[in-house]
């Protein structure tokens, strides 16, 4: 997702103003009461978010929630609200109408235009935060990827990177693997191969 204007209101906004803000498809989302509006994800970023959901929903025990674009608000004035692509939390960290307690694990789908944002500004963020572990993927046609980032000492260190064909494994929040190939290939028989090994093998 990509930042596409910062709203120069005269105090800093909150998440009750996203409220007012228009059913148009966009992502809004503040930083420290400044809005930042994120134009509607393109194809091949829907795909791998509905097919990197199922992947998760598959593996994850019946404790844990697997959310697409959950609200989080990062602080109590309301101010700090990011819009992860895709986050994992235990059942009972959930709350409507926003989460308020850091995920385990937040995803964001990178585009063109987002990649300082994704690999920088949220890599902080969610760092300070305490989201435990984070995952970047890039959707290149060829070669997909996912960037594996584990909380440790207040920062993220680079646990796993891995691309196309390749099976990446974790045991964060939960043991789970997949293709990143099969998050984006049009294929209809991706279903049988997204899982990896393991799955197949299970």
């Amino acid at each position: 997702m990509s930042i596409g204007e910062t709203d120069p209101h005269p105090r800093p906004l909150t998440v009750e103003d996203l409220e007012r803000m228009p059913e148009d498809g966009n992502r809004y989302e503040l930083v420290d009461g400044r809005l930042e509006v994120s134009p509607s994800p393109t194809s091949p970023h829907s795909l791998i978010d509905t097919r990197l959901s199922h992947v998760l929903t598959g593996w994850a025990p019946e404790e844990f929630i697997v959310l697409s674009g959950p609200g989080v608000n990062f602080n109590a004035d309301h101010t700090h609200h990011r819009i992860p692509d895709l986050a994992v939390i235990r059942d009972e960290d959930y709350e409507a109408p926003y989460l308020t307690r850091p995920p385990l694990l937040a995803v964001e789908i990178v585009s063109p235009s987002s990649v300082f944002r994704d690999h920088h500004t949220k890599r902080v963020e969610y760092a300070k935060f305490g989201i435990e572990s984070y995952w970047i993927i890039s959707p290149d046609a060829e070669e997909p990827g996912v960037l594996e980032l584990r909380l440790k000492d207040g920062q993220y260190r680079e646990a796993s990177q891995v691309f196309g064909e390749a099976e990446f494994e974790t045991d964060a929040p939960f043991p789970a693997a997949f293709v990143p190939h099969w998050l984006m290939a049009p294929d209809r028989s991706w279903r049988r191969h997204v899982y990896g090994a393991p799955a197949a093998g299970a």
